[in-house]
């Protein structure tokens, strides 16, 4: 008598490994630089936002939680520094402290950026739904603990440490309620959407079969057909005897 497989369980590990995936994607492709990290979690009591910089976004939906990245000046700024330069802004246009709005304003977007690649993960994935709000940035000068109504009711906390292409070290925190994803029935998750790869189709359409037809009619009839202007150059020419 056979016995079956049991079923998939994902709980808050697995969570924080699809989020700090989203991390380093996002990341790496923004800056176009090599983000990883550490093959250690510390599971930690309470979430903090330290200095220098510290954003952090609430989601909410199918399960609620709180994510907080914690930035260096040096990280911060290698990570700034690189994402525009990657957009092609040259140095003379960046900002020079990471006191800087334009600095926080950046964060900002990469950490909105993160978040939804997760969420969008967490719907194809767990077939679940979450909704973030806007990423919220702080330069401190000194530790914050974080006390925010995120609707936990039984809160797990876990901290991942990560590094940039020159060293530099920055943190995630994730808070999320005590859950576990049990797989009922075996399915398929969605393909992701590449939006990049959407727009570029649709700017360069390929010919339809007819109208490749066309175009190579036109061109053999083009070749074989003497035009209005040679027939009229050969007219002229009798008419002057050569």
């Amino acid at each position: 008598m056979s016995q079956e497989n049991p079923n998939v369980v994902q709980g808050t590990e697995e969570l924080l490994l699809s989020l700090c995936n989203s991390v380093t994607r996002v990341l790496n492709v923004a800056t176009n630089s090599q983000v990883q990290y550490s093959g250690v979690v510390q599971r930690i009591q309470k979430t903090y936002l330290k200095p220098d910089i510290g954003c952090f976004v609430l989601f909410d939906g199918g399960f609620s939680g709180l994510v907080i990245i914690n930035l260096s000046a040096a990280s911060a700024m290698e990570l700034y520094r690189n994402y525009l330069l990657n957009m092609g802004l040259s140095e003379s246009d960046l900002a020079t402290s990471y006191t800087s709005d334009e600095v926080s304003n950046v964060m900002g977007e990469l950490m909105n950026q993160v978040v939804g690649d997760f969420t969008g993960k967490v719907r194809r994935e767990l077939q679940t739904h979450i909704t973030q709000n806007q990423p919220k940035m702080l330069v401190l000068n000194k530790q914050v603990q974080l006390s925010v109504d995120a609707n936990l009711d039984n809160p797990e906390a876990r901290r991942v440490t990560f590094y940039t292409a020159a060293n530099n070290i920055f943190y995630l925190e994730l808070a999320v309620d005590r859950t576990e994803f049990i797989t009922l029935r075996d399915f398929v998750p969605e393909a992701e959407i590449d939006a990049d790869a959407i727009m570029a189709a649709a700017g360069a359409p390929a010919a339809s079969p007819a109208a490749a037809g066309a175009s190579a009619a036109t061109a053999a009839a083009t070749a074989t057909t003497p035009s209005s202007t040679d027939a009229d150059t050969e007219a002229l020419l009798k008419s002057l005897g050569m």
